[in-house]
This record gives structure tokens, C-alpha cells and sequence, in this order.
């Protein structure tokens, strides 16, 4: 059920995306690795760097940092979202939120059921201080590795992946493992996945797998 729901709400954002991305086959036609080369953007130590960075500017010069997906990507989301009549109060979980910013904007756009997670904590103390600023205080923040969930995060109704999944994917260490641990969270946590980054192959053939 998790699997089918996944896949339907990837080919609903291939569409609107012009209908690009096939799921990557072998000539035999099972799921073969997309290419992922290994980098560093794909360890918990640059990302943890880069909060880090990015938590001193903003208290330095109230800089909140970029929306490194793109804000046209995180426009696409909420739209997305409105098209699938999600309900306001639905409860929304965003996977690897950064700097929160994408959190700000699900409040502005009416959703009151948030919850904001990311494995660097330095990400968190940074989306803490943006919703801070913001007047916002009824926005759920945690430290946690989608990979290994607590049993407390369970049962969303909507996943929101703005590239975690791409960076799991672009791990020096077992990069294959990982994405299948991401998948088995998946399959507990989720209705619907919305993923701006990597819009089929790799995640596809991961969610077939289920």
C-alpha cells in the first residue's frame, strides 16, 4: 500500500514535470543502481559543516541561508500539495529540512500539523532560530535520521523529500544499503511522497522493491 501510494504521487509529480524520468532497468528488466558517483555532499560531516556555516551567518547578519533546491522546486511542492486537496491539518513530515524555510512556508500557506527533521544538529538549531524569528512556535523540530526513526515518528500523512534521498544516495559507505533503509522507513511512514530532487529512476525502482 505504501509502495503503490509512493509510486502514484512520484508519476503525479512526473507529470506535472513534463513527464520526464523512467525508472532505470537492466536489459532483463530488473532494477539496476542509478549513477550515483560517491561525493561528500552525501556525509552527515558537510552537511553538519554547512549548518554550522549557515547557523553562524544567520546570527551574525540574520541571513537565513538559501533554498538550495530552488525556489521554483519548493513552490512546486505546496502546489503539488493544493492539487492533492491535502487537508490543512494533515500532518506533514519534512525529511532533511535544513534550514526550515520550507516549514515557513507550509504555515503561510495554511498547513498546521508540521514536523521538521534532520540528522545535523546544527540544521535544527538553525530552523529553530528562522521559525523563532518568524513568530513561529507551533512547528514540530527533531534531530533524527530518517534512516533509523524513532517509533514517536510514525504515520504521517505526507513526506516531503526536497533531496535527502539524493544525498543517501550519494554516500561514500554502502550507498545501496542506506537507500533501502530509507525505503523501510518509508513503507511505515508514509500516504503520500513528494521528492523535488531525483523525480524517478533511482526512487522508483527502490519503491518497486517493496
Amino acid at each position: 500500500m505504501a509502495a503503490a501510494a509512493a509510486h502514484k504521487a512520484q508519476s503525479d509529480m512526473n507529470a506535472d514535470a513534463g513527464g520526464q524520468g523512467v525508472a532505470a532497468r537492466s536489459r532483463e528488466g530488473s532494477p539496476v543502481a542509478c549513477d550515483f558517483v560517491p561525493s561528500a555532499l552525501g556525509t552527515r560531516e558537510h552537511w553538519d559543516a554547512v549548518y554550522e556555516r549557515e547557523l553562524r551567518t544567520f546570527q551574525e547578519y540574520g541571513d537565513t541561508g538559501e533554498i538550495w533546491f530552488g525556489e521554483e522546486s519548493m513552490n512546486r511542492l505546496i502546489r503539488w500539495m493544493q492539487k492533492q486537496k491535502i487537508p490543512l491539518d494533515a500532518s506533514v513530515l519534512d525529511i532533511g529540512t535544513g534550514n526550515g524555510v520550507f516549514l515557513v512556508e507550509l504555515v503561510k500557506h495554511g498547513f498546521s500539523n508540521i514536523t521538521g527533521i534532520d540528522y545535523s544538529p546544527s540544521a535544527i538549531k538553525l530552523s529553530a532560530s528562522i521559525l523563532e524569528k518568524e513568530g513561529l512556535s507551533n512547528i514540530n523540530l527533531k534531530v533524527e535520521d530518517f534512516l533509523s526513526l524513532s517509533t514517536k515518528l510514525s504515520g504521517f500523512h505526507v513526506c516531503v523529500d526536497k533531496g535527502t534521498f539524493d544525498a543517501i544516495s550519494l554516500n561514500p559507505d554502502n550507498a545501496v544499503e542506506k537507500r533501502k533503509q530509507y525505503v523501510m522507513s518509508l513503507s511505515r511512514d508514509l500516504n503520500f511522497l513528494k521528492s523535488c530532487q531525483h523525480p524517478s529512476s533511482a526512487l522508483e525502482v527502490d519503491l518497486e522493491t517493496l
